[in-house]
């Protein structure tokens, strides 16, 4: 037997298990419709019962929420609509006594418009010091009526905003989150401060928004498609900001997953050299349809970009950005791309349920860590949110095409006859939540031995437990049947999926440990269903 990873200190985050809390949408403890850290913490037996290794929180700090708090007022500060610096402390504390480590998210790419730096800049004015922070710039034109340069941004609209004193000034978000000047040392001794105050707090590790995009070119030169170096994307100047970084976090034991997105496999890789991230969100999963030649393409690519570095591979089917798994797959394109979200579109739930189920086993199984977002162990679908309740900026600077994110936030279902599914006792939720749901309650799933609670649960266990999960080998097994998958672990665990159209034969085995939905007659591995074998 492996030993459960509790017992493991030094390299726990190579195997672990994190859920993410959207902490808006995952309890309201005091009733004012909003999530908060009195939620949280009475919900932590309900995190350690499903058997989590650890909790990434998304950003809880002081902010306007215009962005969903990655628009950081100050880092320091708890979010009143959240809590207190006081509980946040509890909740780490609580946590950890249940054998949950806590992992924060950390901005650093930009600050909110509220933050005191922005503020000192704009009543500061141009050539100003505290300018200096941001990448404030004259405009061209004659008369400086246009913006410095064209890049585009990570969402739609402009990346420039021009002020009354006629500067411009960055933001590759929204105009209430301004880029800060990493080339700038006070920009760097300040997420170093950071990054101490939260790790003396007890936090076990920090997860980078955007890890990517912080340095920018200095010339500011204009994006042409194509050309390398891009000015804002994967610039040579971060790798020494992360050894900053890593230097720090070892001092604590502390440990870092990056948010990188980035298609050339050996830049993505020099994120995870051994004095850099010990992690970082792998993409290509999560973007990857449910068909059976890509999946395995991208599980290989996947381990390979991670082996010349000795860096885990994550894993990850949804998050607060992404269309929830079961809806997802449920559709004709069961890919992800944010360039194609678009109202309307047509979902099989019961198929992409299907689905849904038995990819949970597949990642499970797979070499690494595991992060699953809230409600992706309830099955939850994707909601539709009326137009006039949407509040991702997406679908406002889209104009409206973008449906935005907020289809995945919606509040979790705790209790199906309570009011507001037992989220909150007073208000109603910030975001509406569907009619139907209470039949994805966690109080209604907890008495169904066929939940997709109860398969998180029973999976979770296992991983726990049994040899073969984790860090680790994996080699492919021949199949008889074309879309199929079958890979072996070691001592004797073996996950097969069956992607094909007729029922697959196993292969020769002692016992089942876990299926993502009952075998035929006649035992053979139904389309879309996953099981995982002892050998």
């Amino acid at each position: 037997m492996a030993a459960p990873h509790s017992q493991r200190t030094d390299d726990w985050w190579r195997d672990a298990v994190i859920y993410q809390v959207y902490p808006r949408s995952f309890a309201d403890g005091d009733g004012d419709g909003t999530g908060d850290l009195a939620g949280v913490r009475a919900r932590l037996p309900y995190l350690a019962e499903l058997g989590v290794d650890a909790v990434w929180f998304t950003p809880w700090y002081l902010s306007p929420l215009v962005d969903g708090g990655y628009d950081v007022a100050d880092y320091r500060t708890i979010d009143p609509a959240f809590g207190t610096l006081a509980e946040a402390e509890k909740l780490i504390a609580e946590a950890r006594g249940l054998g949950i480590r806590v992992i924060v998210d950390i901005v650093p790419n930009h600050v909110s418009d509220q933050h005191a730096w922005f503020r000192a800049a704009l009543a500061a004015g141009p050539g100003s010091p505290e300018r200096e922070l941001f990448h404030f710039r004259p405009g061209r034109g004659e008369n400086g009526e246009l913006p410095p340069n064209n890049w585009p941004s990570q969402f739609s609209g402009r990346t420039w905003t021009r002020v009354e004193d006629g500067e411009w000034y960055l933001h590759l978000f929204t105009p209430e989150q301004p880029d800060l000047n990493w080339a700038h040392p006070a920009v760097r001794r300040e997420h170093e401060d950071v990054l101490r105050f939260w790790f003396e707090r007890g936090v076990a590790g920090v997860r980078i928004d955007s890890a990517a995009l912080l340095a920018k070119d200095p010339a500011l030169a204009d994006f042409v498609e194509g050309v390398d170096p891009h000015p804002y994307i994967d610039q040579d100047e971060l790798h020494d900001i992360y050894r900053s970084w890593r230097a720090i976090a070892d001092t604590y034991q502390g440990v870092f997953v990056g948010e990188v997105w980035l298609p050339d496999s050996e830049r993505f890789a020099r994120y995870l050299r051994p004095d850099e991230l010990h992690t970082a969100f792998n993409f290509n999963l999560l973007s990857c349809p449910w068909e059976a030649d890509r999946l395995r393409r991208t599980i290989d690519d996947t381990l390979a970009e991670h082996a010349p570095v000795g860096a885990p591979a994550t894993w990850v089917l949804c998050n607060h950005d992404v269309t929830r798994t079961a809806t997802r797959y449920g559709r004709a394109d069961t890919g992800f791309d944010f360039a194609t979200k678009a109202f309307g579109t047509p979902t099989d739930l019961d198929l992409g349920t299907r689905r849904a189920r038995a990819a949970a086993l597949l990642t499970l199984a797979l070499p690494g860590s595991v992060y699953v977002y809230q409600g992706e162990e309830l099955g939850l679908p994707e909601a539709d949110i009326p137009l006039d309740r949407i509040q991702d900026p997406m679908h406002a600077r889209s104009e409206g095409v973008d449906p935005g994110r907020d289809g995945c936030r919606v509040p979790l279902p705790w209790s199906a006859d309570a009011p507001w599914y037992g989220f909150g006792s007073a208000s109603e939720p910030w975001l509406p939540q569907p009619r139907d749901w209470a039949r994805y309650a966690v109080d209604r799933q907890q008495a169904d031995p066929e939940s997709m609670l109860a398969l998180y649960r029973t999976a979770l266990a296992l991983r726990r437990t049994e040899d073969g999960f984790g860090d680790g080998p994996l080699t492919w097994l021949s199949t008889e049947e074309d879309g199929v998958l079958a890979f072996a672990r070691t001592g004797g665990l073996v996950c097969v999926v069956n992607l094909a159209r007729t029922p697959a034969v196993l292969p020769p085995h002692e016992r089942i440990l876990l299926a993502s939905g009952p075998l035929d007659a006649e035992g053979r591995l139904p389309q879309d269903t996953a099981v995982w074998l002892r050998s």
